[in-house]
């Protein structure tokens, strides 16, 4: 876990969504403050996280400028279909639970990534063997 917030805030607020799924698996506590920009990007990403990262069973608190994620190493993905809300950070975020996922799972409306990173699937997939 860390604390994530000030000055590095302006950085990196495009990675926050990423950031939210690593600090799911993450030993400790994370938290995400000074990030209330979040909530004016192509969706409220604070509120968008937090709801797609409980579908995986991850403790996850919102906050008026950010998050705090309770990490769990043992965590693993369920089944499950996420919803990209039409951001393309939020498709990309959700993707990387596969790498904790047993079972195959959805996201949906995924052509906003094309608009960031054509190619992400394809590159995800070649990484993940």
């Amino acid at each position: 876990g860390a604390t994530i917030g000030g000055a590095l805030i302006p950085r990196l607020i495009d990675e926050i969504p990423a950031l939210c799924v690593a600090a799911c698996f993450a030993e400790g506590t994370t938290v995400i403050k000074d990030a209330k920009e979040l909530r004016v990007k192509e969706t409220d990403r604070i509120a968008t996280m937090v709801a797609e990262l409980e579908k995986i069973g991850a403790k996850v608190e919102p906050k008026e400028d950010g998050m705090i994620v309770h990490g769990n190493p043992a965590l693993r993905v369920p089944s499950c279909s996420f919803e990209s809300h039409g951001d393309h950070r939020v498709a990309m975020s959700m993707a990387l639970t596969s790498f904790r996922a047993d079972v195959e799972i959805t996201i949906n409306d995924i052509a906003c990534v094309e608009t960031s990173f054509p190619g992400f699937f394809d590159l995800l997939e070649a990484v993940s063997g």
